[in-house]
């Protein structure tokens, strides 16, 4: 399955920058979204399938910090990723006259380089403040790779600054995005069922069916890992913590896995490019 994930995303990331046909600004975020799943799952399975294939199933308190920090980058930069593909939706649907000027390329250039920016400044916090906790206790983690709570869970020391952080970068902010991404798909539902084709609604539709099952796959599995009292899920002890770990793990691997396969299917155009791939392929394997 990772495997998989990796060639998915890198086949996304390659025809998004080689076809003139998909230069549109949904792909040039699908690309960057691709790349955060690569960033994602690397930073996680690798050393997960080491550790359960071994039997020296330990990792340095460096690679952990390592490991936490490119994880978290991924997460928190999607969250604003998928909401600026849901406005780009909105515009295309509800505002298509204005959407060439509005989604330049230098605003999707200005809007790639803030959704970036704050996943590395929100990591570097969570990553740097773990570093002057102490860790007096047995230093086992209960989870199969280095996330923000479980990390927390093992330190002595005051972490009331560090929940906090948590709340605001993945509940607060989480809130925002998702209530912005549920009020721009309010506003494209509206406006397909105002068109009055049953071919113009069902091109609408195509459009955004991708992004939208990616958005309800991405923040479903994190509504059961986050979005419940900050107590509760940095307790090693209870339920919950055992199922936050399989929580983790499927967005560590299935969603990375899904993502290219979601968009090679419902897209016309990455369809397309794909057979012609494969012509291409049996072509020069003939001659």
């Amino acid at each position: 399955m990772y495997l998989a994930a990796i060639a998915g995303n890198v086949f996304i990331i390659i025809i998004t920058n080689l076809d003139p046909a998909l230069k549109t600004p949904m792909y040039f975020f699908l690309g960057n979204l691709s790349l955060l799943d690569i960033i994602c799952t690397t930073s996680a399975v690798p050393k997960m399938l080491f550790n359960l294939f071994t039997q020296q199933k330990v990792i340095s308190f460096n690679e952990c910090i390592i490991q936490m920090f490119f994880f978290t980058v991924g997460m928190d930069t999607e969250f604003l990723l998928l909401t600026f593909m849901s406005f780009d939706r909105y515009l295309a649907i509800c505002n298509p006259l204005r959407y060439q000027s509005i989604m330049s390329k230098r605003s999707c250039f200005i809007m790639s380089i803030v959704v970036w920016a704050f996943g590395f400044l929100s990591s570097s916090f969570h990553s740097s403040s773990t570093l002057w906790l102490s860790f007096c206790g047995p230093k086992e983690i209960n989870h199969f790779f280095c996330e923000v709570p479980q990390v927390l869970a093992l330190s002595c020391s005051n972490i009331s600054l560090n929940k906090y952080v948590l709340i605001v970068t993945d509940l607060i902010l989480g809130l925002i995005c998702i209530i912005l991404t549920f009020i721009s798909y309010v506003f494209i539902i509206f406006a397909i069922l105002n068109i009055r084709s049953a071919e113009g609604k069902k091109k609408a539709f195509s459009t955004c069916a991708s992004h939208i099952t990616i958005v309800l796959l991405f923040y479903g599995t994190l509504v059961f890992a986050y979005f419940k009292p900050s107590d509760e899920s940095l307790s090693p002890e209870g339920q919950s913590f055992a199922f936050d770990k399989i929580i983790s793990v499927f967005y560590a691997v299935v969603t990375p896995l899904l993502n290219p396969i979601i968009y090679s299917l419902r897209n016309k155009e990455v369809r397309d490019e794909l057979k012609l791939m494969a012509k291409s392929a049996v072509r020069n394997a003939i001659f």
